[in-house]
């Protein structure tokens, strides 16, 4: 199944600089400022966003609580942990019930402390409006009155608009953040794999609302391409944070585990496959740290700014060599790489990501898969995300041809069959596949 095929709303925007990078990384680690969150029935009336179709005439739909409610899983997040799997998960972690455990409802709740809930607040509503959009006491009657959206965001409001504030906030529960983290405890008691990717999770969620002329005048727009790239910087900044933290990078005696790549550990003792790779020095029988997001920004870099890509393929190095030698080390090393992805995410935003662009960048992908460089399946997860949300940029940007871009479209179901399955992955069947998106490209 096609992660993300549907067409893209947007066109590339210059405007994103980025201002917020470092502070939205932790969005809601900043849940104290938060106003009171009022619950989904502030947001709800029929006059407001509880109309039960688009309203013809205004710049909104108005009927965003019912898409949600009906069509979007965050607003059953909170069901999930009444689920006898999440009973099993936490008796295994020993926290109580799921649906009281703070661990718990921090990800499949909007779950601000005591003092911040309004009196028709509903911690069973699951992830609601403010649980993205932020608490409304500050800015709720503002935003109903209509002015610029910029007001509204300094008082409150998450710029979900904004690449970076956007990929911040989606991964403080997709990854984690220095309030909340998926541990290796976690999955080791049932809790599944978890995986992001900016663009791909955006279009898999039911859209509430239109990127129109009058959005494009408010708010700007991302072309997905975009929103992917950005969204790798992010993701990679926000693991190198946790490796390089060492609060966050342990548990006991052990590294934190759900930082290295899962199946350099899980995998059968008869598997005899293991082979060095041309991105970053690795050492046989040892776990390595999970490094998809940075394959992903080398190959960005390399076509994007190879000079930049050259920095960043030496410090990947330098991550996977010192991360052999001991957890200072690899702390050092994963710190100058946070430091980097700031430098390129301000990169990805300027870039025009033009055709040509795009084309060279499916290329560099196949390139570096046959070159070995997708030997684990959470590379090989990420760079499937990647083609085919190139391949969809093409399409938006009539980049090629309808007969090209069938071709491709056709190539994406041997991707997508080669990452079915992260148990049975096998990397010489994703570089069939890849082969196949290199014939379909012409070259």
């Amino acid at each position: 199944m096609k992660f993300s095929t549907l067409a893209r709303n947007g066109l590339p925007s210059l405007s994103i600089l980025l201002l917020l990078f470092c502070l939205m990384l932790s969005v809601r680690a900043a849940a104290a400022e938060d106003g009171q969150h009022l619950g989904v029935a502030s947001c709800a009336g029929s006059t407001c966003h509880g109309a039960t179709s688009p309203v013809a005439g205004t710049n909104v739909q108005l009927n965003e609580y019912v898409t949600w409610v009906r069509h979007d899983k965050h607003a059953k997040a909170y069901e999930l942990l009444l689920s006898d799997a999440s009973k099993r998960i936490a008796r295994n972690l020993g926290i109580g019930e799921a649906h009281t455990a703070k661990v718990c409802l921090d990800c499949h709740a909007d779950n601000p402390p005591a003092n911040k809930r309004g009196p028709a607040f509903q911690i069973t509503e699951g992830v609601g409006c403010e649980g993205c959009h932020g608490g409304a006491q500050n800015w709720l009657s503002s935003h109903t009155a209509g002015p610029a959206h910029s007001d509204n965001v300094a008082k409150g409001m998450v710029a979900t608009d904004d690449p970076a504030a956007r990929a911040g906030l989606c991964l403080s529960c997709h990854f984690g953040n220095q309030e909340k983290f998926v541990t290796h405890r976690m999955m080791g008691a049932g809790h599944p794999r978890m995986s992001f990717e900016l663009d791909t999770f955006t279009q898999l969620q039911p859209a509430h609302f239109v990127v129109d002329e009058d959005y494009r005048k408010r708010k700007g727009a991302t072309s997905g391409i975009k929103l992917w790239a950005i969204g790798q910087a992010v993701m990679a900044r926000e693991h190198m944070a946790v490796l390089a933290d060492s609060r966050r990078n342990r548990d006991g005696l052990f590294p934190e585990f759900v930082l290295f790549d899962c199946h350099s550990c899980h995998s059968s003792m008869r598997n005899k496959d293991w082979q060095p790779r041309s991105s970053g020095v690795r050492t046989p029988g040892m776990p390595h740290v999970n490094d998809s997001s940075l394959v992903m920004l080398q190959v960005l870099t390399n076509v994007i700014d190879p000079s930049l890509g050259q920095a960043v393929s030496a410090k990947i190095r330098t991550l996977h060599r010192d991360g052999a030698t001991g957890m200072a080390q690899l702390s050092a090393a994963a710190g100058d790489l946070r430091d980097l992805t700031a430098q390129m995410a301000t990169k990805f935003a300027a870039s025009p990501f033009d055709g040509d662009v795009m084309k060279n960048m499916i290329r560099a992908l196949v390139q570096a898969g046959l070159d070995g460089n997708y030997s684990d399946f959470a590379d090989a997860e990420q760079a499937a995300m990647a083609i085919d949300t190139l391949i969809a940029a093409m399409r938006n940007e009539k980049a090629a041809s309808e007969e090209q871009l069938a071709k491709l479209s056709k190539s994406l179901d041997a991707i997508y069959a080669a990452t079915a399955n992260d148990e049975t992955y096998q990397a010489g069947r994703f570089n069939t596949a890849l082969s196949g998106v290199r014939a379909a490209l012409g070259g």
